[in-house]
């Protein structure tokens, strides 16, 4: 297997034609081989449009197809259960898109289907692969900022700010929808990777706007996912962490990272609305000296750069994916990372609805 090219089957079309077929197409050692789409007449004009040979409107006929060898899912989140571990029962090779699933169960579900078949799994946390952000990973783990005093998080964007945003599936909370879905689901894993697990949390998940028009009707239905969400978390080495995710701040200030200890101070920022991996920056400032933008090193620099920032952090994720394959080894971030995101996600559910501090089960 090692160095051989893969057939990849893409599920989901939406950010699947935005960034995984690009991505895979980019690949020197990945080759789309088929499409899915539940509209067949939809599947076959994507697989025109993209040069891809096969158009297919049931998973199981994807499945049966003897050049596929892996599949990536990046369906609205309510759908990655069933696709998901279908796939993993086929023995195939899987790369899901964040959310995990719609619960932990689900996700425990899928890893330990995943160990069965021996089917090498990633997730798409493509943050651990952004210059900037694996430059902050590296002075981090050279002790940059000493103890840690504080973590600041804040993520405030304007993506669903428009109260005439028409009501789909991102609206209801049971289908997976809602802010700390699509960007806590992110936040989580980044916190594990940078700043190791969380002891308990407490979270206020909260909807501004409570109604959304239905896209054909127009009648306005109502909205129970969130769209902010306010969480503080105490990490096991019990550094506090403030974080706060907003979906609907016009003029939002981006997403920032904000640690301080009792060495230095790192700040990771970007304030790019239209695309949230194009324009981070780093600052740093030991103790008793001025905050200064920091130089990203080349070795951590994009080989190629695209009009949208997410493919070449997504090719990364797809090298680690291949790494994965090649030896046989799940490497990070698997469905393992997967799962303790969608831990946290279900806890700060369950403190949002108890109004109390909950603490989080070693995993």
């Amino acid at each position: 297997m090692t160095g051989s090219k893969i057939g990849v089957a893409v599920v989901g079309t939406g950010f699947g034609q935005k960034v995984h077929i690009p991505g895979f197409q980019a690949h020197p050692r990945t080759e789309v081989v088929a499409v899915y789409h539940r509209d067949l007449q939809k599947a076959q004009t994507i697989a025109q449009s993209h040069q891809i040979p096969r158009a297919c409107s049931s998973i199981e006929e994807i499945l049966n197809l003897p050049n596929v060898d892996a599949v990536s899912i990046s369906t609205p989140p309510f759908l990655h259960y069933e696709m998901a571990k279908t796939v993993l029962d086929a023995g195939k090779y899987l790369l899901l898109e964040k959310p995990t699933a719609l619960t932990v169960e689900q996700a425990k579900d899928l890893y330990s289907r995943s160990l069965k078949k021996r089917a090498m799994t990633s997730m798409n946390f493509e943050f651990r692969f952004v210059p900037a952000w694996q430059q902050f990973a590296d002075l981090l783990s050279q002790n940059y900022v000493g103890q840690k005093r504080l973590i600041k998080i804040d993520w405030l964007v304007s993506s669903r700010a428009d109260a005439s945003r028409p009501w789909n599936w991102y609206a209801r909370k049971e289908q997976g929808g809602g802010a700390l879905g699509a960007l806590g689901s992110h936040t989580f894993d980044y916190i594990a990777w940078l700043f190791g697990g969380v002891d308990r949390l407490t979270a206020s998940l909260t909807t501004a706007i409570p109604n959304r028009p239905d896209p054909i009707t127009g009648e306005l239905k109502p909205v129970d996912s969130d769209d902010t969400c306010n969480l503080t978390l105490e990490l096991t080495d019990g550094t506090p962490c403030q974080i706060c995710i907003s979906s609907v701040t016009t003029q939002g200030r981006g997403h920032w990272i904000e640690v301080y200890g009792d060495r230095g101070t790192l700040i990771l920022g970007s304030d790019n609305q239209k695309d949230y991996v194009h324009g981070f920056k780093l600052w740093g400032a030991p103790v008793g000296q001025e905050l200064a933008e920091l130089e990203i090193p080349k070795q951590f620099a994009f080989e190629q750069v695209f009009a949208d920032g997410r493919i070449a952090p997504f090719i990364r994720v797809i090298d680690q994916w291949l790494m994965s394959i090649d030896r046989q080894e799940s490497l990070a971030p698997s469905l393992k990372e997967g799962v303790y995101s969608q831990l946290l996600m279900d806890l700060a559910h369950e403190s949002n609805e108890t109004a109390t501090w909950v603490k989080v089960p070693r995993w």
